[in-house]
């Protein structure tokens, strides 16, 4: 009932002990709260929150334009609905070294377990998308000294995002990942890997977990989650995904809808209202409900 029963601190320590597992772990990314709900229902491992989706969601195109209190906000209506741990994209920490500092502290109190700051310029781009900047050594290796600092939970995971790829290719990939390290990044997400073999050669080379984006229309195949383990991945996003199905099937309904005059045609494929019920846990609130009117203080003389 309401909120998840594990405190943030809880999250972050078995997200980290899962880590240490060497498993792969899989983060769906979760367009809203009720997503998270349904994550944790089928078994995953956490929850993703992409600052592509919190845009998308809004309205607007990923390219900079949310803010650290929008991304908060809903990082945090997510984070508080599941047991799971909630990975949250940081962008590039919403400006320079005092920023990334609030950020991360903002985002730790939003109860998330981890973030990542990237290396792009400000305003960064999408990731998949060409015509990406990426800051200097100096700067990317300030961001992520700063948001390590600043975390007041040392479980707390700070992931250290590159997209240095896509301008420079593998070896400076490399580089720039392992100055990250070195800087205190407790994880990389090298972004925009051309193929199974790169992941390899980042993850094998590096002493820390890596982190693989599994996202549609993007510059990697979509590989599976075994592939991926083999390669050495220790953490896959598929970030958009579950916004795109929902968006897909809601297209075809409202053309169904135009077509058809009603949704008749449609009802087989809709959440039906026992399983939502069922999600929200409608039934454990009567309980709740009942309990707190039926309570008296004269059966608790005894």
């Amino acid at each position: 009932m309401l909120y998840s029963t594990l405190t943030p601190a809880a999250k972050r320590s078995a997200f980290r002990e899962r880590l240490r597992s060497g498993e792969l772990l899989q983060l769906p990314g979760a367009f809203n709260p009720l997503s998270a709900r349904l994550i944790e229902r089928k078994g995953f491992d956490g929850v993703y929150v992409s600052g592509a989706v919190v845009a998308a969601d809004l309205g607007l195109p990923d390219v900079g334009l949310t803010t650290l209190s929008e991304v908060a906000g809903r990082a945090g209506q997510i984070a508080r609905m599941t047991d799971l741990p909630t990975l949250v994209d940081a962008d590039t920490g919403f400006g320079e070294a005092m920023n990334v500092a609030r950020t991360v502290q903002t985002l730790e109190d939003a109860g998330v377990a981890g973030l990542h700051v990237e290396d792009q310029v400000n305003p960064k781009r999408c990731g998949h998308l060409d015509g990406k900047e990426v800051v200097d050594d100096a700067t990317a290796l300030q961001r992520i000294r700063a948001a390590v600092t600043a975390r007041r939970d040392e479980n707390l995971l700070i992931m250290a995002r590159t997209d240095i790829r896509a301008g420079a290719g593998l070896e400076a990939t490399v580089e720039r990942a392992q100055a990250l390290v070195d800087a205190g990044a407790d994880a990389v997400f090298p972004e925009a890997m051309r193929d199974l073999d790169e992941f390899e050669v980042v993850a094998s080379t590096l002493d820390v977990p890596v982190l693989a984006n599994m996202t549609e229309f993007g510059k990697s195949a979509l590989y599976t989650a075994a592939q991926l383990r083999d390669a050495g991945v220790a953490m896959v996003i598929h970030p958009v995904s579950l916004l795109r199905l929902a968006m897909g099937a809601a297209d075809e309904a409202l053309d169904t809808l135009r077509a058809e005059g009603s949704l008749t045609s449609q009802v087989g494929r809709m959440q039906t209202r026992a399983e939502l019920y069922d999600l929200l846990d409608y039934a454990a609130y009567g309980t709740f409900d009942a309990g707190v009117y039926t309570f008296s203080l004269d059966d608790h003389h005894h």
